[in-house]
């Protein structure tokens, strides 16, 4: 179970993004990958398909594996490991193993 989720805050461990963060844009679980804002960026080369397209190179964020993503406590200002805690009324919570910060 992958413990990183849309719109979560993740620092880059490795890699030449090393160190950046951003907001997961998509998970897909059975890849093991994410899409993140702003890291791991590609050039791709685009054909003119309409009259009114546009061809040419377009960058876009590429999928990077959920190994080299850490979530980005806030609270710690750092990244952190989450924990998982089952509420009295059966909600599940996240929160930072560090400083028990709850996302």
């Amino acid at each position: 179970m992958s413990r990183i989720k849309k719109n979560d805050t993740v620092i880059s461990l490795a890699g030449r993004n090393k160190g950046k963060t951003g907001k997961v844009l998509a998970v897909f679980p059975r890849r093991d990958k994410a899409i993140v804002e702003g890291i791991n960026f590609v050039k791709k080369h685009r054909r003119r398909t309409k009259e009114e397209d546009k061809g040419g190179i377009i960058q876009k964020e590429s999928a990077i594996h959920l190994s080299n993503l850490a979530i980005f406590c806030k609270g710690c200002n750092r990244p952190t490991k989450i924990g998982i805690n089952v509420l009295k009324d059966g909600t599940k919570a996240r929160f930072c193993k560090r400083c028990k910060e709850v996302f």
